[in-house]
């Protein structure tokens, strides 16, 4: 099998700042590399690149679990390492201009979003084993830092979540997302 490199692509979203970013990857008979970040590839494609990261994360969620809406006052760079999720965004950015939008991803392994400060981030696990997803953030997540929460299953916002979700079911939502406010109430 020859190598087969596939470059990098990004392109903004219908919320400003927002970015999905399809990865480099080469494959040859052992399998993939794809580079996640890289500075010089990310400003090559014109996306943002913050001047560091700060803390990186990873979760595994269950197939139908959901975690989010939430937007914090830091970048975020998120995207599937195993399965497969779907992603929605908002903009809770009183003074944007897509201030209210709602833009919806399939997650897979080698997509990935770049999240502005003040933008929902939010995912569904859709792979049956459920999925690995991996967050890395400008600065370090702190209690009570800025930034907004909103109900993912707010029925205003239009999200079609591909499982149903069980607001009551823990292993579905936490207690604390299933309680958030509706994005009217902000």
């Amino acid at each position: 099998m020859p190598t087969e490199i596939t470059p990098a692509a990004a392109a903004e979203t219908e919320i400003g700042g927002l970015w999905r970013i399809d990865t480099k990857s080469v494959t040859d008979e052992r399998g993939t590399v794809r580079e996640f970040f890289r500075t010089s590839g990310f400003a090559e494609l014109g996306v943002p690149v913050p001047p560091r990261w700060s803390q990186i994360n990873m979760t595994w969620t269950h197939e139908g679990g959901v975690r989010g809406l939430h937007g914090e006052s830091m970048t975020k760079l998120v995207g599937v390492a195993a399965g497969s999720a779907f992603g929605a965004y908002l903009d809770a950015r009183k003074d944007s201009a897509t201030y209210g939008k709602v833009v919806t991803l399939p997650l897979e392994i080698g997509i990935q979003v770049l999240v502005p400060p003040g933008v929902c981030n939010g995912f569904q696990a859709t792979s049956a084993g459920g999925c690995q997803y991996l967050y890395c953030f400008d600065a370090e997540w702190q209690p009570g830092m800025a930034g907004v929460g909103v109900r993912p299953t707010d029925p205003a916002l239009g999200i079609g979540w591909p499982l149903p979700i069980d607001e009551g079911n823990p292993a579905l939502i936490s207690a604390k997302d299933a309680a958030a406010p509706l994005f009217a109430q902000l």
